[in-house]
C-alpha cells in the first residue's frame, strides 16, 4: 500500500444493525486529517437500511464499497441465528478477502462471516448470548466464547458492542503503534487496551466491588509500572491474599498478574519507542525492565521482533 494512501475502511449495515455496533468502528477509524483513513458506510445497496433498535440508516454506497476497502467492518445484526445475509452479500464478503481485504466482525456479525465458509477450521467469537447458535449453524467454526475478540490474521471476531471497540483499538494498534491506538482510546474515554483473551464477562461467583477494585489495581500499576511490581504488592494494594488475587484476576483477564504487567511494561515501551528519543538502555529502566537485553529479550518473545526494528517501522516516514 503506497504510504501517501489512505487506509480504506468499509462499514457493511444489514438489515437489522445495531446501533452501537455500526458506530464503534465508525467513530475508531474516523475519515479526519490526523488518521490515515477513509470510512464509508455501505449496505446491499444505497438508500435505505432499516437497522436495529428503532433506527434507519441511510447510506450512500454499495457492495462496490467492499470492493474498494482494505478493511470491511460487519456489525451484528437481527437474527443473525435465523438467517443467512443475501447471497450478493456473501460473495462480495468472500471476493473482498480474495483480494486481500481483512474483514473484522463486531458482535453477531460474525455470523455473516461464517456464512462465507472463510471461518471454517479457524477461531471466532461473538456475543456470549450468541456462541451456542453460532457453533450449531457453522459447526466448523471454532467458537470460543472466553475471549473479547479473536485475530485470526485476515479474519477478526469480537464478543459484544463495548468488545468491538477493543478490537478496533487492537487493529489500530498493529496498524499504527501504540501512541495512536492510545490517543484513540483516549478520546473514546476507552480502555487503552483489553487483551482479546480477556474473559467476555466476569464471573456471577465474583462479587462486583471485588471486579471495581481489581481494575482500580490495575490503574494504580499502570502509573507504576518502573516501579518493583510483585504479585505480593498488587496483592496488598488490592486488599487480597496474593492467592485470591492471582485467580481472581485470571478469571477476569484471562492472564496472570505478572504475564497482565509485562504485557503492560511492553506496551509502554512501544510508546516511548514510537514516541521519544530515549535509547533502549533508558526505556528499559523506565518501563521497570532493568536493562536493554531484558528488554530485548521479552519484546522479541511477546512481538516477535525487536525494539529497534520496531521503531523503524512506527515512525518510517513520520
Amino acid at each position: 500500500m503506497s504510504a501517501s494512501r489512505k487506509r480504506r475502511v468499509a462499514v457493511l449495515v444489514l438489515e437489522g444493525a445495531k446501533p452501537l455496533d455500526v458506530g464503534i468502528p465508525a467513530q475508531v477509524f474516523t475519515t479526519r486529517a490526523s488518521m490515515p483513513y477513509e470510512v464509508r458506510v455501505c449496505g446491499a445497496a444505497p438508500g435505505l437500511v432499516t437497522g436495529g433498535d428503532g433506527l434507519a440508516y441511510s447510506v450512500a454506497h454499495g457492495l462496490d464499497a467492499l470492493a474498494w476497502a482494505d478493511l470491511v467492518f460487519v456489525p451484528g445484526y437481527r437474527f443473525p441465528d435465523r438467517d443467512d445475509p443475501p447471497q450478493a452479500v456473501v460473495e462480495a464478503l468472500i471476493a473482498a478477502h480474495d483480494r486481500g481485504a481483512r474483514l473484522a466482525a463486531i458482535s453477531t456479525g460474525a455470523f455473516a462471516l461464517a456464512a462465507t465458509g472463510l471461518l471454517d477450521g479457524r477461531r471466532a467469537t461473538t456475543h456470549w448470548h450468541y456462541t451456542r447458535a453460532l457453533v450449531a449453524r457453522h459447526p466448523l467454526v471454532q467458537v470460543d466464547e472466553n475471549v473479547l475478540f479473536v485475530d485470526e490474521g485476515s479474519l477478526l471476531t469480537s464478543a459484544g458492542a463495548a468488545s468491538g471497540i477493543d478490537l478496533c483499538l487492537h487493529i489500530l494498534r498493529g496498524d499504527l503503534g501504540v501512541a495512536a491506538s492510545n490517543h484513540a482510546a483516549r478520546r473514546l474515554v476507552a480502555a487503552p487496551y483489553r487483551s482479546g483473551g480477556q474473559a467476555q464477562y466476569v464471573p456471577r461467583s465474583v462479587p462486583e466491588p471485588l471486579g471495581e477494585r481489581f481494575a482500580a489495581t490495575r490503574e494504580w500499576a499502570l502509573h507504576r509500572l518502573g516501579e518493583p511490581l510483585t504479585l505480593d504488592t498488587l496483592a496488598r494494594q488490592a486488599e487480597v491474599s496474593p492467592r485470591t488475587f492471582s485467580r481472581r484476576f485470571a478469571e477476569e483477564t484471562g492472564c496472570t498478574p505478572m504475564q497482565w504487567v509485562m504485557r503492560a511494561r511492553i506496551d509502554l515501551a512501544r510508546e516511548l519507542l514510537e514516541r521519544s528519543q530515549r535509547g533502549v538502555e533508558q526505556i528499559a529502566a523506565d518501563v521497570g525492565l532493568g536493562t536493554g537485553a531484558n528488554l530485548r529479550l521479552h519484546f522479541q518473545h511477546i512481538l516477535g521482533t525487536t525494539p529497534s526494528e520496531y521503531r523503524r517501522t512506527f515512525t518510517r516516514g513520520a
